[in-house]
């Protein structure tokens, strides 16, 4: 009778487990709708606009210092990039990443990228870049290699 017994407390048991309240579901993250949370330490974006854009400037400064290392020269236009680095043939296809206008254009010794805002403000700022890997930026105007650099 003890096995019996046994088996029927393990039952019961397992029963009311089934039955139990679930724990309360747990809280939504604390941030106000429409915060930024920063996507890793340091992050200088403002908005998830900013964090694409910023993400698409890296991308193609690491693929034009990848293009320079093997062709001794930078690449002439974002086409040529394709496949260079993580910089893909779609990534070059369109100048409008999001919210942001795409402009890239090569100099005598280099070139200039400039990520612009379709509204430039706070959370919109224009970006610029060139082959020294400095990222600007400025929410009051086009940004250019006097803006404030991008921590």
């Amino acid at each position: 009778m003890s096995s019996l017994s046994a088996l029927i407390f393990a039952v019961s048991l397992l029963a009311s487990a089934q039955t139990a309240p679930a724990a309360p579901p747990t809280p939504p993250s604390q941030a106000v709708p429409g915060t930024y949370q920063p996507k890793f330490p340091g992050d200088p974006a403002r908005s998830e606009s900013e964090a694409h854009a910023l993400g698409y400037m890296r991308v193609v400064l690491r693929a034009e210092s990848l293009y320079k290392k093997r062709h001794n020269k930078y690449a002439e236009s974002l086409a040529a990039l394709a496949g260079t680095g993580s910089f893909t043939k779609r990534m070059a296809r369109s100048t409008e990443r999001g919210d942001y206008t795409v402009s890239f254009r090569t100099n005598k010794d280099g070139y200039v990228l400039v990520m612009t805002p379709k509204q430039l403000d706070s959370e919109h700022r224009s970006f610029y870049a060139e082959e020294d890997n400095i990222i600007h930026a400025d929410d009051q105007k086009a940004a250019d290699a006097s803006s404030p650099r991008v921590k």
